[in-house]
């Protein structure tokens, strides 16, 4: 099945009439999948776990096609965990090969890629996988990198404690290295350096199968996201189960937002504090011990008045935030680089 169909399966006045009462209130512009239950599909169903993954593939370019139409504008979705390279060799190589088919039929489909404007990302520790897997990542990935329309991200070889070890160790080296300050690691920069740093956070995450976890998913990114655990195999996912997840979305908008708009004005207030205590260190520093610049600071033969501390401050900020800028473009242009050298000749 092609990863975008041409022609849409729901298509009737019932699915049509939905959808517009749906779209009547606020659609996420971010959804996440967690797609559990292809094994389960298959033994029920009594075939292979082959045959499960493969139907759990189909029912992934259904969903695509479903969020197209209803607006939704990016879409993750957790296709192979770190944790499944400990199951079965037999196992673990079908879930390779799918992938190298799948992955592949996107590069046969780039004019489809090209007509929706969709951006392909591959997410995770693409290190760990085959080496012919990742030359077809870099491939698909290089294809439609321009593209700006919506966005899909294929979290493969993932898991959300290792993006955030992984994040750690780039602010580790940033500060080894003379790119940033120790003072000015925090949750916004190490949020910057993970994965999907030039990703919004998901607005409503979708897990199937009944399971109610998020089995090292998005761990960070979910922390104001609306969570749906639904009681449905994967593969039996259906249009019905997406309007119901909306819905939820829906009736808890309102409150997400109160929640994120409060967390933002802490986390201002918090860097505004932060950067005034490191202003007032450096005086301390130049005024000699903290006793005698306290005192300094509250005489008229201190040196440093308001104005002064304002423009101090204003370019202590600028300051750090133009070595942050400075960071995250060189942690963003060595990813690139890693796909890149991954390319073949031909497409470099």
């Amino acid at each position: 099945m092609s990863w975008f169909p041409e022609k849409r399966t729901q298509d009737s006045w019932v699915h049509r009439f939905c959808s517009s009462i749906l779209k009547c209130g606020p659609i996420p512009n971010h959804v996440a999948f967690i797609m559990d239950g292809n094994r389960r599909f298959a033994k029920k169903n009594s075939m292979e776990s082959a045959e499960g993954h493969l139907k759990g593939f189909d029912k992934l370019a259904e969903t695509l096609e479903w969020c197209l139409h209803l607006g939704i504008k990016e879409v993750t979705v957790y296709a192979f965990s770190i944790e499944n390279f400990k199951r079965s060799r037999d196992e673990v190589d079908c879930l390779m090969e799918l992938a190298r088919q799948k992955f592949a039929r996107l590069l046969e489909e780039k004019e489809l890629i090209q007509k929706h404007e969709v951006c392909v990302r591959v997410l995770g520790n693409l290190a760990l996988l085959p080496e012919d897997v990742q030359r077809t990542v870099a491939e698909v990935v290089n294809l439609s990198k321009n593209n700006t329309r919506a966005k899909l991200n294929v979290c493969f070889s993932y898991t959300s404690r290792e993006e955030i070890c992984t994040a750690m160790r780039e602010l580790a080296e940033g500060v080894e290295q003379g790119l940033i300050r120790e003072t000015d690691v925090s949750e916004e920069l190490l949020e910057r350096c993970l994965y999907t740093n030039q990703s919004v956070e998901p607005d409503l995450l979708i897990r199937t199968s009944g399971e109610v976890r998020l089995s090292d998913f998005l761990l960070w990114q979910s922390t104001f996201s609306v969570l749906s655990f639904l009681e449905v195999l994967w593969p039996d996912f259906s249009i019905w189960h997406m309007y119901a997840a909306i819905l939820h979305y829906q009736r808890s908008y309102a409150g997400i937002q109160d929640a994120k708009e409060e967390n933002h004005r802490l986390k201002d207030q918090l860097s505004q504090e932060s950067d005034k205590e490191s202003i007032l260190q450096e005086t301390i520093c130049s005024c000699g011990d903290k006793d005698q610049s306290e005192q300094c600071c509250h005489s008229d033969k201190c040196d440093l008045d308001l104005v002064s501390l304002r423009d101090k401050l204003n370019r202590f900020v600028g300051e750090r935030k133009q070595r942050e800028e400075e960071f995250i473009q060189k942690l963003n242009q060595k990813r690139d680089a890693f796909l890149e050298n991954k390319l073949p000749a031909r497409v470099k």
